[in-house]
């Protein structure tokens, strides 16, 4: 592993005003970028002006690092991430979120579209992570460890805080939104599941799979950041029946869901601040 570049540390903090260290933030995937747009104040750095920063190359990526309002709690966004079947090594892909922690960060959010393999869950449904599989074939932390970012062997008994699963839920039923719970397991991709693969998914225990985020919970636990997943189900893997989808498709259901999934980050983000500041 190599520390992050000492000019795109300081770049990225001059974004940051005087006494503003935001406790939380968040990163937006496939489709789910509009989220940030609705911030108050947003100021915005675009990715290529990040020195030594990967660029997104997918659709529906803006590519930004953007600081706003949500309420009174100033929040972090990445508006875009980085992906192993872009080409990016699992170091690079993590770059974010090692920013993210070096500017401050306590809390962090992963957002994510993703394919439902539990046939009890409907599409367009939003899934709270419990727990992952990271079956990628690549890990962040190879090679030599920084100290200061964390431990050589992190912990991942617990990689997905309770407590933040626990405010999550109780959030979206403040809301009226049923939020499922489960299993998210990550594969390279870009090729999307074959039916043989989405049956041996489900019997590993997976209830949704993507090609994002294992990779970059993996970094942020060992950085000993407190993490929520969320996953929005964008269609549904049922291996016997298996029906086309497109990238087109999978964007375009997760701005669908993006709208239900916009109002549980407005309304969860003050009170994990909340309760990070009360213990």
């Amino acid at each position: 592993m190599h520390d992050l570049p000492a000019e795109l540390l300081a770049t990225a903090r001059e974004l940051l005003p005087s006494g503003t260290c935001p406790k939380t933030g968040i990163v937006l995937g496939t489709g789910l970028g509009d989220w940030a747009a609705g911030l108050a104040a947003p100021e915005r750095i675009a990715y290529a002006d990040l020195p030594g920063f990967p660029q997104s190359t997918v659709e529906s990526h803006q590519g930004q690092l953007v600081l706003g309002w949500t309420g009174d709690r100033p929040v972090l966004a990445l508006q875009g991430r980085f992906h192993l079947y872009e080409g990016y090594s699992a170091e690079e892909v993590c770059l974010g979120v090692r920013l993210l922690s070096r500017l401050g960060i306590a809390n962090i959010i992963f957002t994510n579209a993703a394919g439902a393999l539990n046939p009890l869950f409907q599409c367009g449904a939003i899934m709270v992570i419990a727990d992952q599989i990271n079956h990628t074939g690549h890990q962040p932390l190879t090679g030599t460890n920084l100290e200061h970012w964390g431990p050589r062997f992190p912990d991942m008994s617990r990689t997905f805080n309770p407590g933040l699963q626990h405010l999550a839920l109780q959030t979206g039923a403040d809301l009226g939104l049923r939020l499922e719970q489960g299993v998210y397991i990550g594969v390279q991709g870009p090729s999307l599941e074959t039916p043989a693969e989405t049956r041996v998914y489900k019997l590993w225990g997976a209830d949704a799979v993507g090609m994002s985020t294992v990779l970059e919970v993996i970094a942020a636990k060992h950085m000993g950041l407190n993490i929520l997943g969320l996953s929005c189900l964008t269609n549904k893997n049922l291996p016997d029946c298996m029906a086309p989808t497109s990238l087109q498709e999978i964007i375009a259901q997760a701005e669908k869901t993006g709208q239900e999934l916009g109002r549980l980050l407005t309304a969860i983000i003050p009170r994990i601040d909340a309760s990070s500041s009360a213990g």
